[in-house]
């Protein structure tokens, strides 16, 4: 099933404007969630973060260690996500749990910063993302270079 789901979306991202090899939000939120297992309660979380992706103004993804990623379902829009150069996410003794806990954009803007509460959980595959992260960048990249040698003849 996430096989089909996954040709669907690489299909329908293909079939749209691909003026460079870089995944829009939306792109890249349909990646995540295609490769999102079912939701947890909670993950460990040991005070730092390994790297983050903002996917839009409502989700992230946040690795906890190089191997280990989390899709973070947040409950409405997060003002400055996009465009942050830093996040903070709490916790209660290392344990970051769904409905509870909430991300905290740092740097953003000029406004205060309002905590994002977390809705959900789910772990990710992250051998799956980046395998379909390089195959969409690489198709996008192909088709822009089959648009560009066909407009000029």
């Amino acid at each position: 099933m996430k096989t089909v789901l996954v040709a669907m979306m690489l299909a329908a991202a293909i079939g749209g404007c691909a003026t460079t090899g870089k995944l829009s939000s939306g792109e890249r939120l349909a990646l995540y969630r295609a490769h999102a297992g079912e939701p947890v309660k909670s993950f460990r979380y040991f005070g730092s973060l390994n790297g983050w992706t903002e996917l839009g103004d409502s989700a992230l993804a946040v690795w906890t260690k190089p191997a280990e990623a989390w899709l973070l379902n947040l409950s409405g829009p997060c003002p400055d996500l996009s465009f942050a150069p830093a996040i903070s996410i709490t916790n209660m003794m290392g344990q970051v749990s769904a409905r509870f806990d909430r991300v905290i954009v740092h740097g953003g803007g000029p406004m205060a910063h309002v905590p994002c509460r977390i809705d959900t959980i789910q772990p990710l595959d992250v051998k799956a993302v980046r395998a379909s992260e390089k195959e969409l960048r690489e198709a996008k990249i192909s088709e822009r270079a089959a648009d560009q040698g066909t407009e000029t003849d």
